[in-house]
């Protein structure tokens, strides 16, 4: 793994005095992959940690509950959570991040909890301004669903594929 630059997080003090952060702390050499999850949900090494370099087995050195531990890392997976529906989903956390979910699934909201979703595929470009037609139906919901480059785009009434500008 090459090392790399990380962007330090800003240090937040909890009601019991401690620090905790979701990514290196100041000083801290970061150069594993991924980064530092936003919970601690995983029982950590036993011995503390300066920098990634102190931890084995491609964990990260991250700081929960007043001290840094070795944890394994967090990934963003590609792609987009798709849209709530109406009404909420189960108050349950099946999930805290991407790494938490199998194969693409992705860690969404549900509407109350969060819960492993397919992402919606976004493909590059923009979508033009709306012409005046109005087409008043839902074609689409992402850019997944569209042929080729096309996009999934706001028309003046729904969304309907199209070609990027």
């Amino acid at each position: 793994m090459s090392a790399r630059c990380c962007s330090v997080s800003v240090l937040f003090l909890c009601l019991s005095g401690c620090l905790t952060t979701t990514d290196a702390a100041p000083g801290r050499d970061c150069t594993e992959e991924g980064h530092c999850p936003a919970k601690l949900t995983v029982v950590p090494s036993s011995r503390g940690c300066v920098s990634d370099k102190d931890c084995s087995g491609g964990h990260k050195c991250c700081v929960f509950d007043c001290g840094a531990v070795c944890v394994p890392p967090a990934f963003t997976k590609p792609g987009v959570c798709p849209r709530r529906k109406f009404g909420a989903g189960m108050c349950a956390e099946f999930c805290v991040n991407d790494s938490d979910c199998p194969n693409s699934e992705k860690c969404c909201s549900n509407g109350c909890g969060h819960d492993c979703m397919a992402p919606y595929t976004v493909k590059p470009g923009r979508c033009a301004l709306p012409k005046g037609t109005p087409m008043c139906a839902e074609y689409c919901y992402h850019d997944g669903q569209c042929p080729a480059e096309q996009k999934c785009c706001p028309t003046t009434c729904g969304h309907a594929c199209s070609e990027p500008c």
